[in-house]
């Protein structure tokens, strides 16, 4: 069966195709008894508005819809950013289409030019990429983009980020203090700009103390299970680190894991960057760095919404702040 049209409303209540038109699209102009003949027509046909096409042709080419990338939706700040951006845009009454990346530069182009064919009128991204040059002809076109989490590279449009490389120096710093010298970092891969500004935090806090920069006592991991596995192997080397920092949630995740298994839980020390909801249920409760996905969602989607509704300022450049949250697992100190 083909979907009702309002051409078969307007048979089945014998009125117009305009007198439809307008009591669908809430116009005025039309008597109440007409209303109510549209109305019962609508609920025996099952009729529903097209409200892409009319937005198209009322909007000027708006379809009321919005897409967004992140990097992975499971993961719990890609789904707080996702609850702030979805409250935002309910707000408006617009549609958010939502899919992951996974660190896929192609899935990134691909999906980008996809969205862009199908008329979304904006789009918040957490980029794969390393060079965003081809949102350019987009952008100079009138598409609306807001990146989030990564700053825009050769190209310049808005952006929400928090402050990697001030929250690495902070956690690292947090270490130094309890006396620790021999700090391990399990950071995401280096192509990922969040993991070099904060490697970059971690290497600065260092260089600033006084103490010598280890690479072996750096690794990288993508998942928990890679994670905990670098922070076996590092405990298992000749000369361990007596704390870590985890510089993203799930890394977090996989040294806790580690450091439960080895039976050092309260002896090495840890401070992760990004909250994760079980912190404060481990004993000794995970010391973190708190970055606000919520106001980076909200804010990212306000921008856009801006933009949408007709906005010319400059690209805005957004740093939030991060916060130190102590538990006790930073808090360890060295013996």
């Amino acid at each position: 069966m083909r979907r009702a049209t309002m051409r078969d409303v307007a048979a089945a209540a014998g009125v117009s195709f305009k007198t439809v038109s307008r009591v669908v699209n809430d116009e005025p102009g039309v008597s109440g008894p007409l209303v109510d003949k549209v109305q019962a027509a609508v609920a025996a046909l099952g009729y529903r508005h097209n409200l892409a096409a009319r937005s198209l042709r009322h909007s000027e080419q708006r379809t009321a819809s919005m897409a967004v990338l992140l990097q992975d939706l499971s993961n719990s700040f890609s789904a707080q950013l996702m609850r702030a951006i979805d409250d935002v845009a309910r707000e408006r009454d617009l549609v958010v289409m939502a899919t992951s990346l996974d660190e896929e530069e192609e899935r990134e182009h691909g999906l980008v030019a996809n969205l862009i064919k199908r008329r979304v009128d904006g789009l918040i991204m957490m980029p794969a990429s390393r060079d965003h040059a081809y949102l350019q002809r987009e952008v100079s076109a009138g598409f609306h983009v807001v990146l989030i989490d990564r700053p825009p590279i050769n190209v310049d449009v808005d952006f929400v980020v928090v402050d990697n490389v001030g929250g690495a120096k902070q956690a690292t710093n947090h270490l130094l203090q309890q006396g620790h010298r021999r700090i391990a970092v399990i950071t995401d891969e280096v192509r990922v700009a969040t993991a070099r500004q904060r490697l970059d935090g971690y290497r600065t806090a260092l260089a600033e103390a006084g103490v010598e920069y280890d690479g072996a006592l750096v690794r990288a991991a993508r998942s928990r299970e890679a994670a905990a596995e670098a922070v076996q192997e590092l405990l298992a080397s000749a000369n361990p680190p007596t704390a870590v920092f985890s510089a993203r949630n799930v890394i977090t995740e996989g040294t806790a894991l580690a450091l439960r298994r080895a039976g050092l839980s309260d002896r090495i020390a840890m401070v992760g960057f990004d909250d994760v909801p079980w912190a404060e249920l481990l004993s000794p409760g995970i010391t973190v760095i708190k970055q606000d996905a919520l106001a980076v969602g909200r804010l990212a989607a306000e921008l856009l919404l801006s933009r949408m509704e007709g906005s010319t300022d400059p690209p805005r450049h957004q740093v939030l702040p991060v916060q130190l949250i102590p538990r006790g697992s930073g808090e360890i100190q060295t013996s």
